[in-house]
């Protein structure tokens, strides 16, 4: 039997006016808006179509885009769909434990509010540096990245496809490493506009910030899988916190985490939120998957229609 996997996106898959159409078009979607406003204090819809420079500022992005996923998820449940299990990349995580029903959307806004906050304090904007390293092999990337940290922190911070890593870190450092990369014979790498060096020891404040934050919060059981950046692998409700407060400064393992999902079944991927990013990755990791992305009324009616 072929089980379909849902992935939500994640921090810089934002753009000024995203689902605005569905924002329009369906009832559900706004009713998520103002529960969002509500908890956040703020016209989140108003920040989304009018106002790009705090769109783009991390504090401000993860609720926006863990808003506007959960509006498409929510009007993809509506028509009837239930997937077998979920995942998210990175701040896309919070997504699928609203997915899974083990957080509810009003604990999970509230949380990454926080989360954007903590991230934006402990690693403000131009304090490191993330480059793409593309068709280099990951062994050797990563025992350059510890040749390099001889200048600081530099390290994986994101397994995307086997042929894309992200390494991340303080600026000399990574600098030092892009160096070493380009001497071994490495022709492309791409520096990303980025708000911070996610997923590197340079979060350690954030992840302890966040860590304190979980305590109070409450999860309830799992009503489907839920493969963890972390640790690629099924999150146990036991771990979840600590896995959380891990997750911003180790690396996400996207690809590991897909074929995590694999062995469990899927065939089938739908990508939810802005952009399609991680359908890209999908077929770069493996060709024969079915890989559907919805992010707007044409997406959707196109979804729904296969």
């Amino acid at each position: 039997m072929t089980k379909t996997a849902v992935l939500f996106a994640g921090q810089g898959a934002q753009y000024l006016g995203m689902a605005r159409d569905l924002y329009e078009n369906h009832a559900i979607v706004r009713e998520t808006f103002k529960e969002a406003g509500e908890i956040l204090g703020y016209d989140l819809r108003e920040l989304i179509d009018h106002d790009e420079e705090k769109l783009h500022q991390t504090r401000y992005t993860q609720p926006a885009i863990l808003t506007t996923s959960i509006g498409i998820y929510r009007c993809l449940e509506e028509h009837g769909f239930r997937p077998d299990m979920a995942a998210g990349l990175s701040l896309g995580e919070y997504a699928a434990l609203v997915a899974a029903g083990s957080l509810s959307f009003a604990s999970a806004l509230a949380l990454v509010a926080k989360r954007g906050a903590f991230m934006e304090e402990a690693a403000p904007a131009g304090s490191g540096k993330m480059v793409a390293v593309l068709n280099a092999d990951v062994e050797m990337i990563e025992k350059i990245c510890l040749q390099a940290s001889h200048k600081g922190v530099v390290t994986p911070a994101n397994y995307n496809t086997p042929s894309q890593i992200v390494i991340g870190g303080e600026v000399g450092a990574v600098d030092e490493a892009v160096e070493i990369l380009s001497q071994a014979g490495v022709k492309r790498m791409i520096p990303l506009k980025v708000s911070g060096p996610f997923h590197t020891a340079l979060l350690k404040e954030a992840s302890r910030r966040l860590g304190e934050t979980l305590k109070e919060v409450e999860f309830a059981a799992f009503q489907m899988p839920v493969v963890g950046n972390t640790e690629a692998d099924i999150i146990d409700i036991a771990q979840v916190k600590s896995l959380l407060e891990r997750q911003v400064m180790e690396p996400v393992r996207f690809y590991e985490s897909i074929a995590r999902m694999k062995a469990l079944g899927a065939t089938s991927f739908v990508e939810i939120g802005p952009g399609k990013v991680l359908s890209g990755f999908l077929k770069k990791i493996d060709k024969s998957l079915s890989v559907y992305h919805v992010e707007d009324e044409k997406t959707l009616a196109d979804f729904l229609g296969k």
